[in-house]
């Protein structure tokens, strides 16, 4: 579909739908291996997060700030994961690969929502672990509970603002054809290569955007591990030391994965001349780390495995009840762990 637009007159076809090419480019071995891929990633995030939400719900132990940041992101991740990968399977199962105006509407929106968000949220929860380390003593003060909601509400209501912006202002341009999008969503730089218009104003706002948004919650997060290692290197305990250590690295490996890639794709807007590249970066911050984050966060977490044991043994008794849960470790400054 491609029409030729008058930039001198309001008449032009407006396109209705868009084409979502996927990796239908690929060749079809590479579909093949894609497909179920895509499909085991998909169910693995929805249960490790479900998990994890279900156990900090139940368990009382787990009723603290960390868990409830965290029970947020993982609500954030089946989110997030949710408005790409259902579509990108759709565009290997049929010929017809398209998204509707207003669902492609819906999705930057939804998409840009969440990124936003899980910027403010990972800053959250870097600071609820430099609180926790850093100053232990006054870490339930410092982090009440009126202290932690007001947090997350500031970081969802933030994210929908600067989304409902950044999306109006993409969909307000002219879309005549042609109206294939070379990716697997509705991502913002390939949208304003479609739009048949200057889009340069555009291209600035997003970077400004991104330039805001993307560093200066990374700068916090750097700060407040910072913080932490210099902490940790103060632990007495050679054992204590290196199982703080690690876990906090872990947590920073995945932070810096979601800022850096989606910092290269939005503070440098226009897309590169290999299209197969962008879409590969960005399954990195949109695929990638809603799957690593319920690894990284908890899964591995002694207070999690604890509270998963303890609802086992208690509602569905796969566990002997006669089996101990393992102690709960405490050598992060007796405070949660990281």
């Amino acid at each position: 579909m491609r029409a030729v637009y008058d930039k001198t007159s309001a008449n032009y076809s407006h396109v209705e739908e868009f084409i979502l090419l996927g990796f239908s480019n690929f060749s079809v071995k590479i579909q093949l291996f894609l497909f179920p891929l895509f499909i085991l990633i998909y169910v693995f995030t929805i249960l490790g997060n479900l998990t994890i939400i279900t156990v900090a719900t139940l368990d009382s132990v787990l009723h603290t700030p960390m868990y409830y940041f965290l029970r947020n992101l993982s609500f954030l991740e089946i989110c997030y994961i949710s408005v790409t990968v259902p579509k990108l399977l759709q565009t290997f199962m049929v010929k017809k690969k398209s998204i509707p105006f207003y669902g492609c509407w819906a999705q930057t929106y939804c998409f840009f929502t969440l990124g936003m968000t899980e910027c403010f949220l990972l800053s959250v929860m870097a600071f609820d672990r430099y609180v926790a380390i850093c100053n232990p003593l006054r870490y339930f003060s410092v982090m009440s509970k009126t202290t932690c909601l007001n947090m997350v509400v500031v970081s969802w209501v933030t994210g929908n603002l600067i989304s409902l912006g950044q999306t109006a202002s993409i969909f307000t341009l002219p879309f005549c054809g042609p109206n294939v999008i070379n990716h697997f969503f509705c991502d913002i730089p390939p949208l304003l290569k479609l739009a048949c218009t200057d889009v340069r104003a555009n291209q600035i706002s997003v970077s400004i955007t991104g330039i805001l948004v993307l560093p200066i919650p990374f700068v916090l997060v750097l700060y407040s591990y910072g913080q932490i290692i210099a902490s940790i290197m103060r632990i007495s305990s050679s054992t204590g030391r290196k199982k703080v250590f690690s876990t906090c690295v872990s947590h920073f490996v995945s932070v810096s994965l979601f800022f850096g890639t989606g910092g290269f794709t939005y503070v440098k807007v226009k897309t590169s001349d290999t299209p197969d590249n962008d879409k590969i970066l960005s399954l990195l911050y949109s695929v990638v780390t809603p799957l690593l984050n319920p690894l990284i966060y908890s899964l591995r977490n002694q207070d999690v495995k604890g509270g998963l044991k303890k609802i086992l043994n208690k509602k569905v008794g796969i566990t002997k009840s006669s089996s101990k849960a393992n102690p709960r470790d405490n050598n992060s400054l007796n405070h949660p762990q990281t």
